[in-house]
């Protein structure tokens, strides 16, 4: 019986008309995925449309994309979708959602508790980036990890492990990067193309989100607070809150860190950190969130001090910390 990985390989090389999407607000893993599908189906000569709800983010727009990334879903669906680093169905967006039932799901992903909500399910818990699993992908449909198709790989794999820096980083995707870099990566340029992305507003945005934070349970647990207030004064929007959950995690007795952002009145999105042994997935998981043992994140409807309240307690039961 063929591997997951060797069945959608194998769907790609004799089906034709294809649709990729992933999951909305994406990130670097999410983006780099797409585009390097799109950049092995376009080898391949299949026809194909690129597709994310949120549409590309303007920090990504340097990317080399073999065609552009559709903010709508087409009037037709086609016979196959490959959906990259989704946990569930409803991270497609409602759109897609209401329209799984007229197209195959290939649902290709590495987050802990993904259902398998695909016809054809590749979920790889312990893979730390989609953009690894792309990678193998295009191995095994020996097309080479050179130019515009290693560096949206690059993108994946670097934004997920931060830099290779997580606990999730592993040594076949430092060995997958080196043979890229062997191959003629311009790691360096990539690299200030991935970073290089600020504006003055949301450096003053990162400003008043530091000085909310909160220490709780002797200093093990670590807190900022967004709300819909600071975006509207900065000028800033969601995205520009990415990666701030960092700078708490630094702090040397903190354990877990967490971010509540806000998304419309009693409703806040948090995401956790933590490091090692410390499982923030299962925290997310009470609130029916989801995500990785060292990045999850979930929503709370519910006042702020309350939604507050209701995270620390969980996190302090959840990880037993006194």
């Amino acid at each position: 019986m063929p591997s997951p990985l060797q069945a959608i390989a194998k769907i790609l090389s004799e089906e034709n008309h294809f649709l990729v999407a992933s999951h909305f607000n994406p990130d670097g893993d999410a983006i780099g995925s797409l585009v390097a599908v799109g950049h092995i189906l376009a080898s391949l000569g299949k026809t194909f449309t690129l597709y994310n709800p949120s549409g590309m983010p303007s920090k990504y727009r340097w990317l080399e994309t073999p065609g552009e990334v559709l903010d709508t879903l087409p009037d037709r669906m086609p016979p196959w979708t490959i959906v990259m680093d989704c946990g569930s169905a409803e991270r497609m967006g409602d759109a897609m959602v209401a329209r799984m039932d007229e197209t195959n799901i290939i649902n290709v992903d590495h987050h802990l508790g993904n259902p398998g909500f695909g016809t054809e399910n590749w979920v790889e818990v312990r893979e730390p980036a989609v953009g690894s699993m792309v990678a193998r992908l295009a191995r095994e449909l020996k097309q080479p990890l050179t130019g515009p198709l290693a560096e949206a790989v690059y993108l994946a794999v670097a934004t997920d492990t931060g830099f290779f820096t997580y606990g999730s980083t592993t040594p076949d995707c430092l060995e997958l990067t080196a043979a890229m870099l062997r191959d003629g990566l311009d790691m360096a340029t990539i690299n200030t193309k991935i970073e290089k992305t600020w504006s003055v507003e949301r450096l003053r945005l990162w400003s008043e989100v530091i000085d909310t934070v909160e220490i709780h349970l002797h200093d093990q647990v670590g807190m900022v607070t967004v709300t819909d207030e600071m975006f509207k004064r900065t000028g800033t929007k969601p995205g520009d809150t990415e990666s701030i959950i960092n700078f708490v995690r630094r702090l040397k007795t903190v354990r877990v860190a967490a971010i509540l952002r806000e998304e419309a009145p009693d409703t806040y999105k948090f995401s956790l950190r933590s490091n090692g042994g410390d499982n923030v997935q299962a925290v997310a998981a009470v609130f029916g969130g989801g995500g990785h043992k060292n990045a999850a994140g979930g929503t709370i409807k519910a006042p702020l001090a309350r939604a507050k309240d209701m995270l620390v307690q969980c996190i302090g039961e959840s990880m037993d910390l006194k």
